[in-house]
């Protein structure tokens, strides 16, 4: 998730207000410390312009 946000060229902060959440709920899904709803892997998905697969599931 962290190169499609910089790939996107957005810190954490800036997609945390487009989803919703706190700069800490970003940083704690990239790090796999927190476990997002679907509802927010989505909004995440939407705002990165990836799939739930590209973005969340290892090859």
């Amino acid at each position: 998730m962290r190169k499609a946000r910089a790939r996107k060229g957005l810190s954490q902060a800036e997609l945390a207000k487009l989803v919703g959440v706190s700069r800490q709920t970003v940083n704690a899904v990239e790090r796999g410390d927190y476990n997002p709803t679907i509802n927010l892997c989505i909004a995440i998905c939407k705002q990165l312009d990836c799939t739930l697969d590209q973005l969340f599931w290892d090859e």
